[in-house]
């Protein structure tokens, strides 16, 4: 029999199956008044259940399950009379086969139809009153009236029955046509027939054995099969493994008179899955015995499938396939309940790749991209399958290491990802070298709760950075004092922005040739109220690790600017500034320097009043931010001074490249300065060469009077330290410079 043939044939030809006693039954006299007892306790255990059962079943619990489950209304689906949910306007919200038959309306009723709209206008207020019992009333109630699918076609009579919801939000109606016992029979047998051959959803009866005793054809259609290919076979025919598990699992309920809705993968005749939801209904004969079950199979294989990619996309990394952080915690909360139920200590390590930035600035995201997923692999080779390795963002992995008996084990396969990382990794014809510091925490010495063992494991991480990188430490109570006083410190540091503690002390540049003072270096203090005067090395590093650097960074421009205007009124109209710059303010915003050019400018400032001192490692960060802030600053006409020259890596090629203005010899090649010493020919090399560069030189931490005299000698063109002035307040330097310094050596 192929899918096109009718249902009716295939109805009669099978009186012999439980089909009986379920879909042409269902027009049986006894199967309404089960109905109509099911709407006096309301709510129904199954339609095709004997009035016997239907009583067993109709308990308390019994009903709060149903409906957390969703199974309420599938209950009456195929029932043999009319069953809607009816808002308190009576909007049409659920609506079953026979429902939608009688009124001629769309199941899923999309347009928002009133039932008060097919009452024939004479039975209105009966209706209404009707409507009004229902609601006020713990029975069911009943009106006979007649209905229309339309206003100006002949009406239909029918007996109602109504009763509240047990939500508080909605009425149940049952409607019955008002019509022979024998002619509803027929009617009934008629539109079933008709209903199951052109249902939207697959229609699937079973015998005791589980076997196939009647398919529609969309359930034949929805599976690949002719509907007589399916008869006789066993459900598991047609399922897998997955499905075949959770079928077994189900049939002793089912057997109890309890309908059911689960998920299903089913396999198709192509050999693909078929999703599908079973929203099943007991059978049973005369006396109760269990003859087979119906079910109602509606597709959901696009569904699940999107729900699916919801789900990982919520839960797992997309570059890696790690899970994400999401994951991640809900894992570590349970790993800990567990180790809390058996005793078991559990490590959790915190990763971050060092170096990873460089790499990826320098070879692109792309390049990035393939050592993460390279480092991702690594990491989980050296792990368990039961451990958990997961993803946080950016460079940072975590592991969960759960069922330990002691500690060697995690400080073994620390070193393994130490060991692993630190390979180098080829990229797509070229090479990155990173390595990892790690932080170990562990549950219960450590934290007992999953948000503080994650942030110890990260003090623990940032220790071993500290430590020198390319290694692991672990968490104890003096990284957490410390990590508590970074904390208070960053507050403080946010009140002394608000309260105007900062204030800017100048040192001045001292001209060796001629003895003048038209340079000075700005240099931040910070009156604190409780621990006086400090210098920037006291807070400048919590500063920058907050990124409140960027905001303290941006005051001191604007105060050094408002003072080198006064300087050039009343000192010299080239007096000029130096402003130290962080590299957290180079990586920052860009409208951070436009906003500096159009201070200035406002200022009535020559740019080049102000000069950016730069540390020498800046030069080697090829972060694309990095070069482009240095080159706004060079455009806006502001001079660039390399602070701390000859203790970095740069090269003279990035001398050229970020045309710098000038050279500050570091106080180290100073402080020893003596005739014979190798320090006293580094500089004069130094000096030599930032000449033949057209670059400027300025000797740092000169503190006596003999070192000033061989810069001198060696052409050095400033100098500043001790032996001139230390850092002092504007009006201090101002008065200095006025005055003049004391004689030069050999002046």
């Amino acid at each position: 029999m192929d899918d096109d043939q009718p249902v009716a044939s295939s109805l009669s030809k099978r009186k012999r199956t439980p089909l009986t006693a379920g879909l042409a039954g269902l027009a049986d006299a006894s199967s309404v008044q089960a109905y109509h007892a099911m709407m006096a306790v309301g709510v129904g255990s199954g339609a095709l259940a004997p009035q016997s059962s239907i009583e067993a079943a109709l308990t308390p619990e019994r009903l709060r399950l149903e409906q957390e489950q969703g199974l309420f209304n599938d209950v009456y689906l195929l029932a043999p009379v009319g069953y809607f949910v009816l808002g308190f306007d009576t909007t049409i919200l659920q609506i079953n086969l026979v429902g939608a038959d009688l009124l001629g309306v769309a199941r899923h009723n999309p347009q928002q139809m009133h039932f008060r709209s097919f009452i024939c206008a004479r039975f209105l207020d009966d209706f209404d009153r009707f409507v009004r019992r229902a609601l006020n009333s713990k029975e069911v109630e009943r009106c006979d009236l007649q209905m229309t699918r339309a206003r100006h076609e002949q009406g239909f009579a029918v007996t109602l029955r109504a009763s509240a919801d047990g939500s508080g939000q909605a009425f149940r109606v049952v409607l019955e046509l008002a019509e022979g016992k024998l002619a509803a029979l027929e009617r009934s047998e008629e539109r079933f027939r008709r209903i199951v051959h052109n249902a939207e959803e697959g229609i699937w009866e079973i015998d005791a054995e589980s076997r196939t005793t009647f398919v529609n054809p969309k359930m034949a259609q929805m599976l690949g099969y002719g509907i007589e290919q399916m008869l006789e076979q066993p459900l598991t025919a047609f399922m897998d493994a997955e499905g075949c598990a959770i079928l077994e699992r189900n049939i002793v309920r089912r057997q109890h008179g309890i309908a059911e809705r689960h998920e299903f993968k089913f396999l198709r005749r192509d050999g693909s899955e078929l999703w599908a939801t079973l929203a099943t209904n007991p059978i049973f004969d005369p006396d109760g015995a269990y003859l087979g079950a119906l079910a109602l199979v509606s597709d959901i294989t696009a569904r699940r499938e999107s729900s699916e990619l919801m789900w990982q996309q919520a839960n797992f990394d997309t570059l890696t396939g790690l899970p994400n952080r999401h994951m991640f915690q809900d894992r570590l909360r349970q790993e800990i309940k567990k180790a809390r139920r058996e005793g078991l200590f559990l490590a959790l390590l915190f990763i971050d790749l060092d170096g990873f930035k460089q790499v990826n600035d320098r070879l692109g995201h792309d390049g990035g991209d393939s050592l993460l997923v390279e480092a991702a692999r690594r990491i989980g080779g050296c792990v368990r399958a039961s451990d958990t390795l997961a993803r946080l963002g950016g460079d940072e992995f975590t592991i969960i290491l759960s069922g330990l008996d002691h500690v060697s084990s995690v400080e073994r396969i620390a070193q393994n990802i130490l060991d692993n990382l630190s390979r180098p990794f080829a990229l797509d014809g070229d090479s990155g070298q990173v390595s990892a510091s790690v932080g170990i925490a562990l549950y219960p010495s450590d934290a007992s709760d999953p948000e503080a063992l994650l942030r110890h494991a990260d003090q623990a991480m940032y220790a071993a950075k500290n430590g020198g990188r390319n290694r692991y430490s672990y968490f104890t109570p003096d990284l957490q004092l410390a990590a508590q006083a970074r904390l208070q410190v960053a507050l403080d540091l946010r009140l002394a922005l608000a309260e105007r503690q900062f204030e800017l002390y100048y040192q001045p540049i001292v001209n060796l040739r001629t003895g003048g003072i038209s340079r000075a270096e700005a240099l931040l203090r910070w009156r604190h109220p409780q621990r006086g005067l400090l210098s920037p090395v006291d807070f400048l590093p919590f500063a920058e690790s907050s990124g409140l650097i960027v905001e303290i960074g941006d005051w001191a421009f604007r105060q050094a600017a408002a003072q080198v205007r006064q300087w050039q009124g009343g000192l010299d109209p080239g007096f000029q500034v130096s402003v130290n710059l962080s590299p957290v303010q180079l990586r920052g915003d860009a409208a951070l320097c436009q906003g500096w050019l159009e201070h200035v400018a406002a200022l009535g400032l020559p740019p080049r009043s102000i000069v950016i001192e730069l540390a020498e490692g800046i030069l080697l960060d090829e972060a694309a931010p990095v070069v482009e802030r240095l080159r706004a600053l060079r455009a806006m006409g502001l001079q660039v001074a390399l602070d701390d020259f000859g203790t970095g890596y740069s090269s003279l090629a990035h001398l050229k490249r970020f045309d710098i203005d000038f050279l500050k010899i570091d106080r180290s090649f100073v402080q020893d300065l003596v005739n014979d010493s190798g320090d006293l020919a580094l500089c004069e090399a130094i000096i030599v060469m930032a000449h033949k560069l057209g670059l400027q030189v300025v000797a740092e931490g000169v503190e006596t009077a003999a070192q000033c005299a061989l810069l001198m000698a060696a052409g050095c063109d400033f100098a500043q330290g001790y032996v001139f002035a230390k850092p002092m307040p504007a009006a201090a330097l101002d008065a200095l410079a006025r005055q003049g310094v004391a004689a030069l050596p050999g002046g």
